[in-house]
C-alpha cells in the first residue's frame, strides 16, 4: 500500500544557502532529477518537499548527509553529492561539524586541511595519544596525506624539529644504483605522492628551504639504518613492501621526543613470494604494546573518485570467491601446490 503524500520542510542551517543549491542551482536540479517524484520548492534557506512520506524519509537524510558535509569540506562538487544521492545518505561520514581541533593546518592556497572521514579522524587521534601509529587502508583513504599533515602541523608549532619521510624504492628490491642521478633523483619518483603533499601544505619557497637545512628530509628505507632520529616526525609510506628485517630496522630509528607513522594498504603487497611483508607481521606483534596505535581504514574512508570505492568492493568480492573456492578444495581433501 502507497504511503500518504506530505509535505516536510528543510532549513539550511548555519551554511551559505549558495554553497548548497550550487552555481545556477546545479546541485538542486542534481537533487530533483533524483527524484522526478517528489517536489522541491527551494526559498533562501528552506526547502519544501512535497510526496510520499517513505520517500521524504530517504530524501531528509540525504539532504542532512549533504549539509553535513558542507559544514565539514565546504561547497560540495557534483561527484561528492552523486556518491551521496546513490548511497541514500547513509555514508558513515562524520555527523557533526569539525570544532577547531580538528583543522590540521591552512594549504598554500589558502584551503583548510582537516580530517575527512571517520578513519582519517582516528589517526589524528591515535597521534596525539600515542608515539608510534600504524595506519593501513585501501588507496584513496588519505592515509598518508593525513600523515604528512599531521606531520607539517607539528613542524610548524615547533612540536618537533624535523619531518623524515622515507619509503621503500624500487618496491622492496631498492637497487638504487641502477638509477640514474644522485640520490634525491633516484628516489623523488617513489616519494613523489609525499612531495605532492608537502607541496599542497607549505608554501615553496619555506619547502625549499626546509629541504635544504634538512628540516625536512627525504629518504630511502635503505639509507636509514644506523640513525637515531631524536625529536622527529617520522613517516614510513607503503610500508607493505618492507622486510620484516627492514621494518623492525626502522621502527628501531625512533628517538627521544619523536613520532613515528607508518602507512601501507596490505592488499597491495609487491614483496617477492619468498619475503613476508613487515607490515603483516608487525600487526599481529605490536598490536598490545602501550604507546602503539592502530587505525584500519577502509572503503568508506576513499575520497577520490567514487569509482574507487566501487573497483575495491569488485576486487574484495572475487578474493572473497577464490578463497571460498580454495577453501573447499582443501575440504574435500584435494591437494593444492603452492603458487
Amino acid at each position: 500500500m502507497k504511503s500518504k503524500a506530505i509535505e516536510q520542510d528543510f532549513y539550511l542551517e548555519d551554511i551559505n544557502p549558495i554553497d548548497f543549491y550550487g552555481a545556477n542551482n546545479s546541485n538542486l536540479n542534481q537533487i530533483k532529477d533524483a527524484f522526478p517524484d517528489v517536489r522541491f520548492i527551494a526559498r533562501g534557506n528552506s526547502i519544501k518537499t512535497l510526496g510520499d512520506a517513505e520517500r521524504l524519509e530517504t530524501i531528509l537524510r540525504i539532504l542532512h548527509s549533504i549539509l553535513n558535509d558542507i559544514r565539514i569540506r565546504g561547497p560540495i562538487t557534483g561527484v561528492r553529492l552523486a556518491e551521496l544521492l546513490r548511497n541514500g545518505g547513509e555514508e558513515p561520514i562524520i555527523t557533526t561539524p569539525i570544532d577547531h581541533d580538528d583543522v590540521l593546518l591552512h594549504g598554500v592556497s589558502g584551503n583548510i586541511i582537516r580530517a575527512k572521514t571517520p578513519g582519517q579522524r582516528a589517526i589524528v587521534e591515535q597521534v596525539a595519544k600515542n608515539d608510534m601509529v600504524f595506519a593501513i587502508g585501501p588507496a584513496g583513504s588519505g592515509k598518508s596525506y593525513t600523515a604528512v599533515a599531521v606531520a607539517a602541523r607539528a613542524l610548524k608549532n615547533k612540536q618537533v624539529r624535523k619531518i623524515v619521510l622515507c619509503r621503500p624504492a624500487v618496491e622492496a628490491g631498492e637497487r638504487l644504483g641502477f638509477l640514474p642521478g644522485d640520490l634525491k633523483e633516484k628516489i623523488d619518483p617513489y616519494l613523489r605522492p609525499l612531495y605532492d603533499a608537502l607541496e599542497d601544505m607549505i608554501h615553496a619557497e619555506k619547502l625549499k628551504f626546509f629541504m635544504e637545512k634538512n628540516i625536512i628530509e627525504i629518504v630511502p628505507l635503505a639509507y636509514m639504518r644506523g640513525r637515531t632520529l631524536n625529536n622527529a616526525f617520522i613517516i614510513l609510506d607503503e610500508a607493505q613492501n618492507t622486510t620484516e628485517m627492514q621494518l623492525k630496522m626502522f621502527l628501531t630509528r625512533m628517538g627521544i621526543g619523536s613520532k613515528i607513522i607508518v602507512t601501507g594498504d596490505v592488499t597491495q603487497i609487491d614483496l617477492p613470494r619468498t619475503q613476508r611483508s613487515g607490515l603483516i607481521q608487525c600487526m599481529h606483534i605490536l598490536k598490545n604494546i602501550e604507546g602503539i596505535g592502530f587505525v584500519m581504514l577502509d572503503e568508506r574512508d576513499v575520497v577520490r573518485h567514487p569509482l574507487i570505492k566501487s573497483i575495491l568492493k569488485a576486487y574484495d568480492k572475487v578474493e572473497a570467491e577464490i578463497k571460498e573456492r580454495r577453501e573447499k578444495r582443501l575440504s574435500d581433501g584435494e591437494v593444492i601446490e603452492t603458487e
